[in-house]
């Protein structure tokens, strides 16, 4: 049995179609921070201006709809699972052997 999965059958699971939850949490807490730094800086002056809004544009840069941004986060997310946790990482790759084996 060979099932065809739509290309965009993972897009329906993001809001809007383009956002993880953990996407919207981290331009959440950008902004969060922004506002506080606003809050508590002078920003009358241009310097204290940028570094008030800098969490928010950063967060907004990290969280940016391009192109295989979503594929580049999950190898980001599997390299810092590899070294940072302990675990067993087994790899099995597609052969015509194991196919073969599969059928029998």
């Amino acid at each position: 049995m060979n099932f065809l999965i739509p290309a965009n059958s993972k897009k329906s699971m993001m809001i809007f179609g383009l956002f993880y939850p953990f996407d919207l949490i981290l331009f959440g807490s950008g902004i969060g921070i922004t506002l506080l730094l606003m809050m508590l800086l002078p920003i009358g002056d241009t310097i204290m201006a940028f570094i008030a809004i800098a969490p928010a544009v950063i967060t907004g840069f990290l969280v940016f709809p391009v192109p295989n941004y979503h594929n580049v986060l999950t190898v980001i997310i599997g390299v810092w699972n590899f070294f940072t946790t302990r675990q067993r990482f087994v790899w099995k790759g597609w052969s015509v052997t194991n196919e073969q084996e599969e059928q029998k």
